[in-house]
């Protein structure tokens, strides 16, 4: 019979017929608190059919010399079962010692001498069973950990899919390249990018992050980037883009998280590159000649902390071969092992040397250099660059 509702359930196997009535006497207060109950087993088979019977059984007390099956063998056919919470106490004579340390071998927990000390028994189950509480909390604590880590896969696997990630992205297009990277701290991530045609000439390049780290980070990042681009097709200048978004995201995002965002649209005709900038790092001009500048930061504040924020925008006009390099602070505050950030300067010295790759030679040697930098110093941000360069002849 299965018995349910009790807080552990004690398996007691030996061929001695006193030894049922001395144990149930002895702890006959935590039996009638319902802390204990006990079952009884006159060998090792009979022992492993209650088992089967009654999985909910946290310890057995099992004796090694009996009938039909021993303790040891007992041992060995409960190692077949692979039951972690399932624990072993040998009952044996004083001067059985080699078969004790041979029980102990095969996995018993501990062990008791005959004659039973009761006062030890009672220590010994004790033990036992708190050791089996614990190893409960460490295994459910396993298991949780185990579904965050398949739930943040998961968050991973949606948040990367929604990013864009085939490139080249337009291979049939010889008036621009365009190349992105992302790689997050953790498991998902707060940055953002992304990059699109609103007609055939105008193309509308992104990139963001937001404040925080993990899933709502990126549920934020995701939220901000579906807004973004619905709101792009609507075809108004970048300036009221923001604005719009600007004023979704305060109603909508949770308090104290933000996101900073640099929106450009490029028209492929002239090379007219018109932005707005809502408190994101300011993305790199790097001219034929190698020379690298900052674009000209025309104000406003990040997205989603006030609402009816005003923001400005600018164009510039690229030239053939001209490229921008639009960044998030995982770069340039990546530290190394002195503790050193990579800063800007660095990234800006990088950015001349190479101002002649394309966009994919341009954006990993930006990652493997921050990476030969950091020299294994674990990352803390995630890292974002994108690389845009106009080819129109």
């Amino acid at each position: 019979m299965k018995i349910e509702n009790i807080t552990s359930l004690i398996l007691v196997v030996d061929d001695e017929p006193d030894l049922e009535q001395l144990i149930l006497q002895k702890f006959r207060k935590q039996i009638k608190n319902n802390r204990y109950s006990f079952l009884f087993a006159q060998n090792g088979a009979d022992a492993l059919e209650i088992i089967m019977k009654n999985l909910s059984i946290n310890l057995i007390l099992t004796d090694i010399n009996m009938p039909v099956m021993d303790g040891l063998t007992l041992l060995s056919e409960l190692n077949a079962l692979d039951n972690r919470l399932l624990k072993s106490v040998i009952i044996s004579a004083y001067g059985d010692m080699e078969n004790i340390r041979t029980a102990m071998n095969r996995g018993a927990y501990d062990f008791i001498t005959k004659p039973i000390n009761l006062k030890d028994l009672e220590i010994t189950i004790d033990k036992s069973l708190k050791e089996i509480e614990h190893y409960k909390q460490v295994l459910s604590s396993h298991d949780k950990l185990v579904a965050i880590r398949q739930e943040l896969n998961i968050a991973n696997a949606i948040q990367t899919s929604i990013l864009p990630k085939t490139f080249p992205a337009f291979p049939e297009r010889k008036d621009f390249d365009i190349h992105a990277k992302m790689i997050t701290a953790k498991e998902v991530g707060g940055d953002l990018y992304d990059f699109f045609m609103l007609d055939k000439y105008r193309l509308a390049v992104v990139i963001g992050d937001v404040s925080g780290k993990g899933i709502a980070a990126a549920l934020l990042m995701a939220v901000s980037k579906t807004l973004l681009k619905a709101t792009a097709y609507k075809g108004i200048p970048t300036d009221s883009i923001l604005e719009e978004v600007n004023n979704i995201l305060t109603e909508e995002s949770p308090d104290n998280m933000f996101v900073t965002v640099f929106y450009g649209i490029l028209d492929t005709r002239t090379g007219s590159f018109e932005y707005s900038n809502g408190g994101h790092n300011l993305p790199f001009l790097i001219y034929n000649n190698g020379e690298v500048k900052q674009l000209e930061n025309v104000g406003g504040l990040l997205l989603g902390a006030i609402k009816d924020v005003m923001y400005e925008s600018k164009v510039i006009t690229l030239k053939p071969g001209e490229s921008l390099f639009f960044y998030t602070d995982g770069i340039t505050e990546a530290f190394n092992q002195n503790e050193e950030e990579y800063h800007e300067s660095r990234l800006v010295v990088l950015l001349s040397d190479n101002y002649s790759n394309n966009t994919i030679e341009l954006v990993d040697k930006v990652i493997s250099n921050v990476e030969i930098f950091s020299n294994g110093v674990e990352q803390s941000d995630d890292i974002t660059c994108l690389a845009l360069q106009y080819l129109k002849e």
